[in-house]
């Protein structure tokens, strides 16, 4: 909870002293001074910034983030909307990219400084090196656009309203090109860390020990591969925080209705209740998903939980 107070305070002070003003970007540059007071007093922008945190900090106390500028809707029924679609994306991608990454980096540990490895260091270093955004429109051209077999842009066939099974189905469509973009770098870092960790399990005490009572060698790297799973087990969790969050490049390339994208257009429309309430979300997932984490780290090694 300090934590999360902490971030708080600090975002929502951040936000508001950030260039730019929400009645302008409402009204336009050119508006009428009459208007711009009334909107300052409708949302009271009016009042001193003291006294705006001390409102909005009982408002989030009871429940309530407030009401958007631009929506003028609930924060949390926007955010509530949009969270779907980001789980949905985003857990996909986290699922691929840590089932593929633990196989490949698997597989290269145990061929290691061959040539089957080399090639899987190269793809993996090429994969984390290349930028989201750029390999999202790679994507869109070749295949999307070159093929005519996957849609471009969004979540669902805006020219028809399927139902049942025809609809998962068109969400499924619209999901293979964001999904395979965020996996793909989420994998190259995956299978990196797997490889190094898996090497350096293989070469421990145990694990000649393992091999020389005739263990098959299946069994032995199973066994060390458990060990070698907790920087894994870090990686995942960062980026488990980040699951109701989305991807905003991502998301905007391939204009999915996601948070990340509704973070971007908050931002650009100065929509402050929209960001503080993304950010709380923020808050709250990396802290549950720091928890999460180290019950796992327990879970794999048992001696971390006798410290």
């Amino acid at each position: 909870m300090p934590t999360i107070a902490g971030l708080l305070t600090l975002t929502f002070f951040l936000i508001h002293l950030a260039p730019g003003d929400p009645v302008i970007a409402l009204g336009g540059e050119h508006g009428d001074p009459g208007y711009y007071a009334l909107v300052r007093t409708k949302f009271g922008l009016d009042r001193p910034l003291s006294e705006q945190f001390a409102v909005y900090v009982s408002r989030v106390l009871t429940g309530d983030l407030g009401t958007s500028f631009v929506h003028g809707r609930s924060v949390s029924a926007i955010i509530a909307e949009r969270l779907p679609a980001t789980l949905l994306l985003m857990s996909t991608a986290l699922f691929l990219s840590t089932v593929a990454g633990v196989t490949l980096g698997t597989f290269a540990a145990r061929r290691a400084h061959r040539p089957t490895d080399l090639f899987l260091r190269s793809v993996a270093l090429l994969g984390h090196a290349v930028p989201m955004f750029w390999l999202a429109q790679v994507a869109i051209l070749a295949l999307a656009v070159g093929t005519g077999l996957l849609p471009v842009q969004g979540m669902t066939d805006a020219r028809r309203s399927p139902v049942g099974l025809a609809h998962l189905a068109d969400i499924a469509r619209h999901l293979v090109l964001p999904a395979f973009v965020l996996a793909f770098g989420e994998l190259a870092l995956t299978t990196r860390l797997v490889r190094a960790a898996l090497i350096e399990a293989l070469g421990a005490d145990y694990v000649r020990t393992a091999r020389a009572k005739g263990l098959p060698e299946r069994l032995v790297t199973g066994h060390a591969l458990r060990n070698a799973l907790l920087p894994v087990v870090t990686l995942v969790g960062g980026r488990f925080a980040m699951l109701c969050t989305g991807a905003v490049l991502v998301e905007t390339v391939f204009a999915w209705p996601g948070v990340g994208h509704l973070l971007l257009a908050s931002l650009l429309a100065r929509d402050y209740p929209v960001l503080l309430g993304i950010f709380l979300l923020v808050s709250v997932s990396v802290v549950l998903a720091n928890l999460i984490t180290d019950l796992v780290y327990g879970w794999l090694d048992p001696r971390i939980r006798h410290e």
